[in-house]
């Protein structure tokens, strides 16, 4: 009688339906080659507040964590086919669907947290837009963001003038890039992160542009 092996993968999709994948050095091949193309990532940002999956908990990350898009309005990786429950990338799937086993987590708890790819990886050769990057990094840098979100919730009914303008500053970088970049694929996800509009919707901080207008406003 024949044994299945326990290491196998079931094909039952509950791991891709909990996220895409992060990336590490040794897939740097996979987006530079554009087997994954760049705008089917997106960049969670040092300093952004985000789960570590491994330990269970929200913390600011030490560095940029480079991750495959979920579909809209879910988790679910993209690449993930619900009609056969298959990986339309498998061929060139990263390390991290390449390890994991959801019955014997060992193996990914491993490597999980060690040797990430980062944007600079991928673009610090590319002087101009490397640059760019880095602008809007320092300009919109969640070590400012956090705090002031923390003094809101503090009690400190007024928002700053510095968070209203680093806001201001993440929207208009981005439509810059978008605007010069023509019809091409849009990479803003992966350049610079999510939009700060997402990113601090689940803190409490609600923010919409009408015209050239910006409003925020808290719901805490």
């Amino acid at each position: 009688m024949k044994t299945q092996n326990p290491a196998a993968c079931r094909r039952c999709g509950t791991c891709c339906r909990k996220g895409g994948p992060s990336f590490h050095l040794s897939d740097k091949d996979i987006p530079e080659s554009g087997k994954i193309p760049l705008s089917a990532l997106y960049t969670i940002r040092e300093g952004e507040l985000a789960r570590d999956n491994v330990r269970g908990y929200l913390h600011p990350q030490p560095s940029d964590i480079i991750k495959i898009k979920g579909r809209e309005n879910a988790a679910t990786c993209i690449f993930f086919s619900e009609t056969d429950r298959s990986c339309t990338v498998y061929d060139f799937r990263p390390l991290e669907c390449r390890v994991l086993n959801c019955r014997d987590t060992r193996e990914i708890e491993k490597i999980y947290a060690e040797n990430r790819l980062g944007r600079r990886e991928l673009l610090g050769k590319i002087p101009g837009l490397w640059d760019l990057v880095q602008a809007h990094q320092q300009q919109c840098d969640y070590r400012e963001i956090l705090p002031a979100l923390r003094e809101l919730k503090g009690g400190k009914r007024k928002i700053s003038g510095r968070l209203g303008e680093i806001v201001h500053c993440d929207m208009l970088i981005r439509e810059q890039v978008r605007e010069r970049s023509g019809n091409k694929e849009d990479i803003n996800d992966f350049l610079f992160g999510r939009p700060l509009q997402t990113t601090l919707r689940p803190l409490g901080l609600h923010i919409r542009k009408e015209g050239e207008k910006i409003f925020i406003r808290t719901v805490f």
